[in-house]
């Protein structure tokens, strides 16, 4: 029964604590833009996609 004296205020705590963390973010407008980190993984510049950096006419052989 002492265990739920120490446990049940730290549990508030930390949910308090997450909660404000949360709040936190929203306020400090983290999550404005979700697609912009998906397309900027797909392309190295702004110029466009990444290139292909093998040699021009070289072929990958397959294995048989």
């Amino acid at each position: 029964m002492i265990d739920f004296f120490f446990l049940v205020p730290v549990a508030v705590a930390m949910g308090l604590a997450g909660l404000g963390a949360f709040l936190w973010s929203l306020r400090s407008n983290q999550y404005d833009d979700l697609e912009g980190a998906a397309e900027r993984i797909l392309f190295e510049s702004k110029d466009g996609p990444s290139t292909d950096l093998r040699r021009p006419g070289s072929q990958v052989r397959k294995r048989t």
